[in-house]
């Protein structure tokens, strides 16, 4: 039995890796990866599968660039073409970019089941793009597998079976783990923010990691002015390394915003260069979702710039404080990590790495149920 496993864009695939090394263990399901080609990423090369220990995708459709209506479109007449071709038993979708929402719109019309991987996150910000994306994908798909419990509350809420919603922990978090024991034992020194990391620990010294990259927080003069004066402030105490978002770093330029001397400026980071950086750093100050997700998988004390988050299990138990915009928040916040007074999170429940084996698990199950049901129809 075949599915096909959807990515657009490169956190995708760190979240369909664990799935794929899950479905090369077992002998019941097969698969392809289908690249959308939502984001085009010159770092998504064979270096970049082999970290994540996977093949390179079955698939390229290229179908990325436009607006969200042109690549939405273009991603569907793709997709639908390569269903017609070879018709999947399932197609399993994962997260909340524009991929996600043109593959489970085309699959459902074609009546093959969707699975949706993160299922249920909730932001409650109609006005982002992915909440629309998690949304509607929801309401169509088949079978839904949680993170944590607040996406299994809102999945009930909607009205979806108990039987379909399988709370199993997170993809992400198998990611992770794997890549950090990976680094364990890999040579670092080449990567382009080492120096920078071992200077600091080689003079005794803390430092923290930035990343910022949403519309609301980087689009806005003002916004931004007031986020860069936050992050100004803590600099002056603890340095800090920004691997800039192309264009944050456009309208960094734009805006004339100033970040002072203290915050180390480099460019957009492969998977394990950044995981190197961060896992090590005294804190994070980002408004990456992702993020969230990972320093509570590895204990790393996190100061999310975002007034919602659609990861609450990160703040209600894990190392993640929601600290808004207000600049005195924010630096309140990071000072108190500093001094020792932040909170100490723990790893959710099921956040243990073995989530996507429990994800094959229900899909053998689901699917065998599937093909016993259609031999006894025909």
């Amino acid at each position: 039995m075949l599915i096909y496993l959807v990515a657009g864009a490169r956190p995708n695939f760190m979240k369909i890796a664990p799935i794929v090394r899950a479905l090369q263990a077992q002998d019941a399901l097969s698969f392809k990866i289908i690249h959308t080609g939502q984001h085009y990423d010159r770092e998504m090369n064979d270096v970049f599968f082999e970290e994540l220990g996977i093949p390179q995708p079955d698939v390229f459709m290229a179908a990325g660039g436009g607006s969200h209506a042109q690549q939405t479109a273009k991603i569907m007449v793709a997709f639908e073409e390569l269903c017609q071709a070879e018709r999947p038993a399932a197609v399993l979708v994962v997260g909340d970019v524009n991929s996600t929402l043109a593959c489970s719109i085309v699959a459902k019309k074609l009546v093959i089941p969707v699975a949706h991987v993160e299922a249920g996150l909730r932001s409650g910000d109609i006005s982002m793009p992915e909440e629309i994306n998690r949304l509607v994908t929801d309401s169509i798909s088949d079978w839904f597998f949680a993170t944590e419990p607040a996406a299994v509350e809102h999945l009930r809420r909607e009205g979806k079976p108990d039987t379909a919603v399988h709370y199993v922990g997170h993809v992400m978090v198998d990611n992770v783990l794997y890549q950090a024991d990976k680094l364990g034992r890999a040579d670092t020194s080449a990567f382009e923010t080492s120096g920078f990391k071992a200077g600091q620990q080689a003079s005794g010294k803390r430092y923290g990691v930035v990343t910022l990259h949403r519309p609301s927080n980087v689009d806005d003069p003002v916004t931004f002015a007031r986020i860069a004066g936050a992050l100004k402030d803590i600099a002056g105490e603890l340095p800090l390394i920004f691997p800039v978002h192309p264009r944050t770093r456009a309208n960094i330029e734009k805006f004339g915003i100033d970040l002072g001397p203290n915050i180390t400026l480099a460019g957009p980071q492969a998977y394990m260069a950044f995981l190197n950086l961060w896992k090590d750093a005294a804190v994070v100050l980002t408004d990456s979702g992702g993020l969230q997700e990972e320093t509570t998988a590895l204990g790393v004390p996190c100061v999310t710039i975002r007034e919602n988050t659609e990861r609450p299990v990160t703040v209600e138990e894990g190392s993640n404080v929601l600290a808004g915009t207000d600049p005195e928040v924010i630096v309140r916040e990071a000072r108190k990590v500093l001094r020792g007074e932040g909170k100490q999170g723990r790893r959710p429940h099921l956040w243990d790495g073995k989530a996507a084996e429990r994800i094959v698990a229900v899909l053998a199950t689901e699917l065998a149920k599937q093909a016993h049901h259609e031999a006894q129809s025909r």
